[in-house]
């Protein structure tokens, strides 16, 4: 897709002269209407629903709201969906084939007389993946990206977060009059703030944000048929609510993807935590980890080989395992005598570079500079493709590890486990010194990268997901991973081979951080099975060629 380059002066100027770095502290909705019946507080999200049953959860001393998803909720959406008749998909990238999918077949399930359309640029090649599984011109449930948003009740605007910089003019003035814009990250709100606009003031605004990349939405939530509840968990918001019923449509859309369980957030809230998130521990620490710690133990006498073992593989097909069922510190427990005195020494060294690297993320998140990046990024594209990671050494020699693999023989490197453990903790960390919820801080830094993301790295690499998540998830990776790198190897291992002392209270402050027993209930409302990598599935995986 071509991107407007009258999209940069614009962007410029707005950023010198008007930007207003706005408050990422969780409220109900940016505009204030009769509609407002709750107020949801920092670390306190509460939301009530007349259709769904919701309950509170206790996590790390707070009290949230959540509800549980499952097939047997299924039944509850025609009077989630009322009013709507037909919803318009708007995308076919990672999120879209899953979601439009997942709606089709929910709606169907639950009897519901709601049709879910895509819609797609004129002449994009997506037409015939989208045929191959189902939609079709001939019955209206595909066609051209506005002809789709001019005739729906509901539009779920899932197009890249560029496109949606530059075409959301055009959008919200296509959109019928009382029809619901649906969107799965809060980016397009990130962009309006930055050049001084707003929404059209007299729509619903909400967001359903699974916390995963679509093919994992699909492929769980046809796991699901099987097992009821499996899938991926969506936070959810309300930026603005005209029709008083923007709650349950949203709660309703989180029930039909296939969600375990929803959660509530606000968009400026997911923006940040969502765009930071994959830039520190989901994709782009994780990456520039490796490639530190696979020359490490090259230097230290491993051959390739192995050094790919102790590291990635240790963290792909061990360490995120553990955390997925077990929590954060059972990674810590697991360890005895020397073993615990090496994870000590490298969390110790660890902690405070990662930190740095991922305050300065959050901070350019909050303040709009990365999505600036994000948008221009989208205008050089054409002229800049961007290419695959995986030919460095580092990720071939992936590739020979992975066709030899024995999973019951994958190391549990106590080393690894502290570099891995302290970025995570300080990617959580930021989050909650920054004022988000614990259901959104534990989704964004723990679930989504050991239940969603790692599966597919241990799979076929993490370089492999990295080419093949969203355009602004591998633009902050790409941009990102490098800084984590070099912190790591410059500050964190330097500090080791020095013989810099444990700084024990640091050990202390994680072994009785208050997150342990809030990962620990989150982990009782996982799905009850793993995501099947291997198996056939109707969502597009591979991205780049």
């Amino acid at each position: 897709m071509k991107f407007s380059s009258a999209l940069i002066p614009l962007l410029s100027a707005s950023f010198a002269s008007a930007y207003v770095a706005p408050s990422f502290i969780p409220q109900t909705k940016l505009f204030s209407t009769k509609h407002v019946s709750r107020k949801s507080t920092p670390l306190q999200m509460a939301f009530k629903s007349s259709v769904f049953e919701t309950e509170e959860i206790q996590l790390a001393g707070t009290t949230e709201t959540i509800l549980r998803g499952g097939r047997d909720l299924f039944e509850k959406l025609p009077a989630a969906f009322e009013g709507i008749k037909s919803i318009g998909v708007i995308g076919w990238g990672s999120q879209a084939p899953a979601q439009a999918q997942n709606l089709r077949d929910s709606f169907a399930v639950a009897g519901a007389d709601v049709k879910v359309s895509i819609g797609l640029r004129e002449g994009s090649s997506s037409f015939e993946e989208a045929k191959e599984v189902g939609f079709s011109e001939e019955d209206g449930t595909l066609g051209e990206m506005f002809d789709v948003i001019s005739k729906s009740d509901m539009v779920v605007l899932l197009i890249s977060d560029a496109a949606q910089a530059k075409l959301h003019k055009k959008i919200f003035e296509t959109m019928k009059k009382g029809a619901v814009l649906g969107l799965s990250h809060g980016f397009l709100l990130g962009h309006l703030d930055a050049i001084g606009e707003s929404f059209p003031a007299d729509m619903d605004v909400i967001a359903v944000c699974p916390k995963g990349m679509g093919p994992s939405v699909r492929r769980l939530y046809e796991q699901g048929k099987e097992t009821n509840g499996a899938g991926i968990n969506s936070s959810f918001g309300v930026h603005q609510d005209v029709s008083g019923r923007a709650t349950e449509i949203a709660l309703g859309w989180g029930v039909a993807v296939g969600s375990p369980f929803v959660f509530e957030t606000t968009l400026r809230s997911e923006y940040c935590s969502d765009i930071y998130g994959e830039r520190c521990i989901l994709l782009g620490a994780v990456h520039g980890m490796v490639e530190a710690l696979f020359r490490r133990y090259v230097r230290e006498g491993m051959s390739p080989e192995e050094a790919f073992l102790q590291s990635s593989e240790s963290i792909t097909g061990n360490i995120v395992k553990i955390i997925s069922t077990e929590g954060i510190k059972a990674v810590y427990d697991k360890f005895e005598g020397e073993d615990q005195k090496v994870f000590q020494e490298a969390y110790s060294a660890s902690y405070l570079p990662a930190k740095e690297i991922c305050q300065e993320i959050y901070d350019e998140v909050s303040s709009g500079n990365e999505i600036r990046t994000v948008v221009m990024q989208g205008e050089r594209v054409q002229k800049y493709p961007v290419g695959k990671i995986d030919g460095t050494h580092t990720w071939q020699i992936g590739e020979k590890v992975r066709a030899t693999r024995d999973e019951d023989s994958i190391p549990l490197n106590p080393f690894t486990a502290g570099v891995y453990v302290a970025t995570m903790m300080a990617t959580l960390d930021v989050l909650i010194e920054s004022g988000h919820s614990y259901t959104e801080v534990i989704n964004e830094s723990v679930i989504e990268a050991v239940d969603s993301l790692s599966p597919y790295m241990h799979y076929k690499g993490v370089a492999f997901m990295v080419d093949n998540c969203s355009f602004t998830a591998k633009t902050g990776s790409r941009k990102w991973a490098p800084r984590f790198d070099y912190i790591l190897d410059q500050l964190a291992f330097t500090a080791i081979d020095n013989g810099k002392p444990v700084n024990m209270d640091l050990i202390a402050e994680f072994e009785n951080h208050k997150v342990h027993d809030a990962v620990v209930e989150c982990c009782k409302l996982r799905p009850s099975v793993d995501i099947s990598v291997g198996m056939k599935s109707s969502t597009k995986e591979i991205v780049i060629q």
